[in-house]
């Protein structure tokens, strides 16, 4: 189904009660400031009504808001134990070897040392070496740019989440890439 139909989803989403809704979102996001926004959009016509509302209001998360986003994510190769989703999103580490987990362990050490979070990215259809590669490459980033380089690896995982819970229940789950929103 094309991001600009409405599925049924999205419909269920709209109806939901607040607080039903706020729930949803936080799921995707946890971030208040991003989900408050989010449900005072609400009804959205189309999916992509929701994501651009969804990259707008995470383009004017501030700097305290995108920490709390942050703080949903769980560092890469250690995903939320008993949440599928978690799970689905690391699936690019699943296979990893020990010798790959023990280097993104110690890289996600020390790029929260850096700048005092863990390690963000979109995982989908990433490699554990790829995130690997990224980790190495972005510690080295000054704190405004890896600010920005997150707030834009939040947004994607946040439109994957958004487009997953508007789809939900219409059609299966199976045979999905993961999303990563974890870190290393």
């Amino acid at each position: 189904m094309s991001p600009s139909s409405s599925p049924p989803g999205l419909g269920r989403f709209n109806a939901l009660e607040r607080h039903a809704a706020d729930a949803a979102l936080r799921e995707a996001c946890a971030s208040a400031e991003w989900g408050r926004r989010l449900l005072a959009g609400r009804p959205y016509a189309t999916t992509d009504d929701l994501l651009l509302a969804s990259d707008a209001a995470m383009a004017e998360l501030s700097t305290e808001d995108l920490q709390e986003a942050v703080s949903g994510h769980p560092p890469i190769g250690r995903p939320k134990p008993g949440d599928p989703a978690s799970a689905r999103e690391q699936r690019g580490m699943a296979g990893a070897s020990d010798e790959l987990r023990a280097e993104m362990l110690e890289l996600n050490l020390a790029y929260q040392d850096r700048f005092g979070h863990v390690f963000l990215i979109c995982a989908t259809g990433l490699t554990g070496e790829q995130m690997r590669d990224a980790v190495k490459e972005r510690i080295g980033n000054p704190p405004e740019r890896e600010r920005e380089i997150v707030r834009a690896e939040l947004g994607k995982i946040n439109r994957i989440r958004l487009t997953r819970l508007v789809d939900e229940g219409d059609e299966g789950d199976e045979g999905e890439e993961g999303e990563g929103g974890t870190s290393a």
